[in-house]
């Protein structure tokens, strides 16, 4: 039976609105993964067509999480996103365990991730900075942005992402009207002899793997329903705007890059969109949009910072022995101590640097997460049929189906091929079940 909707202890300020809502989603998805990751995906599929499709079928999987996200946010309109699901859904220790995963891991090892992309981007343009320095600095700036009141964090937010829209937008328009020669084949992207057996072998699941990271963050509106305005009216419309932008943005801009660059130069490298940027416009501009891509990837750094802190906080209200954690600050209602549990979190991934394998062991909790909640809407829909839902979802049940055969292929293949890293995150999650259990049974005693 699925377990009562609780009451929030604190009341929440529902402050930000549609655009800024949708800022928050757009960029939490364009961020590192969609700079970095096509030439891993080269390396295992030279061709252009697998190449493209992936990035599409990416998107219909992100769309179909945002469309049953949607129902599940207008029907329990409460920050804390996976977490407040899966407590209401299936028991409270299995959204402590997935509070757990985005605290110590969804969250700060990605945002340490992205500041360190953006300081690789900057000193490739000025060789002496220091790539941990700048993301230090851009890591605790933007937390104190995001401490001093949560309209300030909005506004930021919307500032920011509008600049990454029309910076890919740039590069977009810069590949088809520069005039600079086009290397795709004479058969365009059309697919050619071979392709099929690229789509339906490991080359395209191992590739899904990254593309499905460049896409999380799809959901990230949900981690702050009580912070939106009439969020069972405008968070559904949030998640499926903001995800079908981001999709349209991503097949365009790859294949932008590769209209204009080689696959044999792609093959392998990370530096995606400077290799572009080098061949779409002169040394000096190609400099700047390099410039450009590492200040886009603060605006992902930002929507995170203000994104992760509401699940932790969401936490401190359900466990008496984390209370302390749901601290507001008065007045302006930013989750203050969250915030700076989720800052330290970060600044410790950016120090240690060890997270090299990131992109595949959060991949897999995230995945692991974003399945049982996606599952959760068939659940109660059968569990609580008298539930209101302002918003159901789109397809049903088709939409909720397919995502989870997708997704459920995924985590089979991570498993199968990548098990230290599947082994490292169903560790992590083992080690807070028995956190739960202590929070707990000291709470009852």
């Amino acid at each position: 039976m699925a377990n009562p909707l609780p009451s929030l202890s604190i009341a929440p300020l529902p402050t930000l609105g549609f655009w800024a809502a949708t800022a928050i989603v757009v960029a939490s998805m364009v961020g590192t993964g969609v700079f970095t990751s096509l030439g891993f995906q080269v390396a295992g599929m030279p061709s252009i067509f697998p190449l493209l499709l992936l990035w599409i079928v990416g998107g219909v999987v992100a769309l179909c999480g945002a469309l049953c996200y949607g129902e599940l946010a207008a029907a329990m309109p409460r920050s804390g996103g996976e977490y407040h699901y899966l407590s209401v859904i299936y028991h409270p220790a299995i959204g402590f365990l997935s509070g757990w995963a985005s605290a110590t891991v969804g969250f700060a090892a990605p945002v340490a991730l992205a500041a360190l992309a953006l300081g690789e981007y900057v000193q490739r343009i000025y060789p002496s900075a220091s790539v941990r320095g700048l993301a230090l600095i851009v890591v605790l700036v933007l937390a104190l942005i995001h401490s001093r009141s949560v309209r300030l964090g909005g506004r930021v937010q919307v500032v920011l992402t509008t600049l990454k829209v029309g910076a890919v937008l740039l590069l977009i328009g810069a590949a088809f009207w520069s005039g600079t020669a086009v290397v795709l084949p004479a058969t365009g992207t059309a697919p050619i002899p071979g392709d099929w057996a690229l789509i339906t072998g490991p080359s395209f699941a191992v590739s899904l793997v990254y593309v499905s990271y460049a896409y999380s963050g799809w959901n990230a509106a949900a981690y702050v329903t009580s912070e939106i305005r009439d969020p069972q009216r405008t968070l559904p419309r949030v998640l499926l705007v903001g995800t079908l932008l981001v999709a349209a943005l991503y097949v365009g801009l790859n294949y932008a890059f590769l209209r204009v660059t080689p696959l044999a130069e792609l093959n392998g490298q990370l530096e995606i969109g400077l290799l572009a940027a080098q061949r779409l416009f002169p040394a000096p501009l190609a400099r700047l949009m390099a410039l450009t891509i590492a200040a886009l990837l603060t605006s992902t750094i930002s929507a995170m910072t203000f994104a992760g802190p509401r699940i932790v906080q969401a936490i401190g209200e359900d466990v008496p022995a984390l209370r302390f954690l749901a601290f507001r600050q008065p007045g302006s209602g930013v989750p203050l101590r969250a915030l700076g549990f989720q800052t330290l979190l970060t600044l410790g991934f950016v120090v240690s640097g060890s997270f090299r394998q990131v992109m595949v062991y959060a991949g897999f909790i995230l995945s692991l997460f974003t399945f049982l909640t996606v599952a959760g809407v068939l659940v109660l829909r059968q569990q609580r049929p008298e539930l209101p839902r302002p918003y159901r979802t789109w397809g049903y049940p088709l939409t909720p189906l397919l995502f989870l055969l997708l997704n459920g292929w995924t985590l089979w293949f991570l498993i199968r091929q990548q098990p230290y890293e599947s082994l490292a995150g169903l560790a992590t999650l083992l080690v807070g079940l028995p956190l739960y259990y202590l929070l707990t049974r000291r709470a009852t005693a």
